[in-house]
């Protein structure tokens, strides 16, 4: 049996662990330079706000319902989603984190356990007692009936946070009260063609021939099929492959017109993309730096440059220097910058790569383990390199920012007794 538990809203939910009097209030939570809406919690999406809209046309709906308007706090979402995974991963011998609100637990060759409902019940008690999350958990025979499972916690009357797929019956009705559109791994395009052929529901196309799906569609909608009817066609690597390329990239808060400027924000896109390099146990030999302003100013510009390392690295500092290398050949007097990034390519398996003697630019993991850790500990940006600058004033705008309360200690909460 496997298990997939899911933060409710957990953006929104997040913002509201160290706001008791926002509980229960519509919240809704901003992407970078405060665009559009990308997080709204079932109170703001009673109120008529909708998820993925540009703010500035859901801002009076706000301003006259009340809704409370976040900017993205990735210090405050990172740390308390750590919080949450460790008290989850304590209930089931082996988890798999999918993202930062799910994570996949699996129940294979565990007898300890003799009623996964009360299992299920107490896992949610025990996240919203310790990090103060809201949580739902389906239960499946199969990662996709998981998924399921925890959409019909969510979603569908009478569960009430907790779903166990542990009978033919149960798994029958929680498939034909979901929309196929709502299956894992069914997107947009593909619902629509399944509609077209009469196929609504999640049962529907459970009774579909696994060949013809495969013929039709591919052999992932085929495996869909085959787990919607309890068998297991995907595990943990299927569910969460290595990327093949990373990227940072981010729209300007404020548009850079100078060379140091521009400098400093690539720096900061190589730091992150290197730090997620390393997360993964990846090392990578192409560097990709691009700069540009807006496609709708009156003369559009764009430049990009590619770097190929004689070493494949994952080293910070390295591809820092490499980036710094190239910045004079992205930058041009009189562009206003908008857009800038970086992106790491050719990426291979860290533990695959053979060392060499002749590498005059070899890192230095251990320096790397100290900087992650420091980071991972105390948040993100508690320790980068003086190439990034110290006061950014081309950063994301955040105007609707809330105190990193478990980040910073300018912003640790304070309680009076």
């Amino acid at each position: 049996m496997f298990a997939l538990v899911d933060a409710n809203a957990f953006y929104c939910s997040a913002e509201q662990v160290f706001r008791p009097d926002w509980r229960g209030k519509p919240v809704i939570v901003l992407s970078n330079n405060d665009g559009c809406v990308v997080a709204a919690n079932r109170q703001a999406r009673e109120l008529g706000v909708e998820k993925f809209k540009p703010f500035f046309q859901m801002r009076t709906l706000c301003e006259m319902k009340g809704v409370i308007v976040c900017s993205s706090n990735y210090e405050l979402y990172g740390d308390l989603s750590d919080k949450m995974m460790q008290v989850i991963g304590r209930f089931a011998p082996e988890q798999h984190v999918y993202s930062i609100d799910e994570s996949f637990l699996s129940f294979h060759r565990c007898a300890a356990i003799p009623d996964l409902r009360l299992h299920a019940e107490s896992l949610r008690r025990a996240v919203w007692k310790e990090c103060r999350l809201a949580v739902g958990v389906g239960m499946g025979e199969t990662l996709t009936l998981a998924k399921a499972a925890n959409h019909a916690a969510k979603k569908l009357a009478g569960y009430g946070g907790v779903c166990v797929l542990d009978s033919e019956a149960e798994r029958l009705d929680v498939l034909g009260r979901m929309a196929v559109g709502d299956v894992w791994g069914v997107g947009r395009r593909i619902s629509e063609r399944l509609k077209r052929q009469g196929i609504e529901t999640a049962l529907q196309l459970s009774r579909q021939k696994p060949a013809l799906m495969r013929r039709e569609f591919n052999v992932e909608m085929e495996r869909t099929v085959r787990e919607l009817n309890g068998e297991v066609c995907k595990g943990w690597d299927v569910a969460r492959a290595d990327k093949q390329q990373i990227f940072s990239t981010r729209s300007m808060g404020e548009r850079i017109v100078e060379q140091e400027a521009l400098h400093q924000a690539l720096c900061k896109h190589a730091g992150i993309a290197a730090a997620k390099l390393r997360a993964q146990g990846s090392v990578c030999s192409v560097l990709m730096v691009f700069a540009g302003n807006s496609p709708y100013d009156e003369k559009p510009r764009s430049f990009k440059q590619l770097h190929r390392f004689a070493f494949p690295v994952d080293d910070t500092t390295v591809i820092t220097a490499a980036v710094s290398a190239l910045v004079p050949l992205l930058y041009e007097l009189g562009v206003q910058y908008y857009k800038v990034g970086v992106g790491l390519l050719d990426l291979a398996r860290a533990e695959h790569v053979q060392p060499d003697l002749f590498d005059t630019q070899p890192g230095n993991p251990a320096l790397m383990k100290a900087f992650d850790g420091l980071n991972q500990r105390y948040g993100a940006g508690t320790v980068f390199l003086a190439a990034e600058g110290i006061e950014q004033k081309w950063g994301m705008r955040r105007e609707f920012l809330s105190p990193q309360y478990t980040t910073r200690w300018g912003d640790v909460p304070r309680v009076r007794c």
